[in-house]
C-alpha cells in the first residue's frame, strides 16, 4: 500500500484520518505523515492500517500496467 492508495481508500469509505486511526489503532499523526509522504510507517503499522481498510471493504489492486489502485468490494 502506498500513500495515494491510503488516501483513495479513505475517500471511498468516506473516512477521515481520525476514523482510520481509530479503526487501525494507529496514531492520526502517523496516518497524516504517511498520506502526506513525510514518512513511511513501520511495517507492522502499515499492516494494521491496510487490514482496517480491507475489513471495511477496500480491495487493493496491484500494479497492472496502469498503476496500483483501490476499489470497494461489491455490496461494500
Amino acid at each position: 500500500m502506498n500513500a495515494a492508495q491510503c488516501r483513495a481508500a479513505r475517500g471511498l469509505l468516506r473516512w477521515t484520518q481520525a476514523d482510520l486511526a481509530q479503526a487501525s489503532n494507529v496514531s492520526e499523526v502517523t496516518i497524516r505523515n504517511f498520506e502526506n509522504e513525510k514518512s513511511v510507517p513501520q511495517r507492522a503499522s502499515l499492516s494494521v492500517i491496510r487490514a482496517a481498510l480491507e475489513a471495511a471493504g477496500v480491495i487493493f489492486v496491484a500494479e497492472n500496467g496502469e498503476g496500483p489502485g483501490v476499489r470497494l468490494r461489491k455490496g461494500g
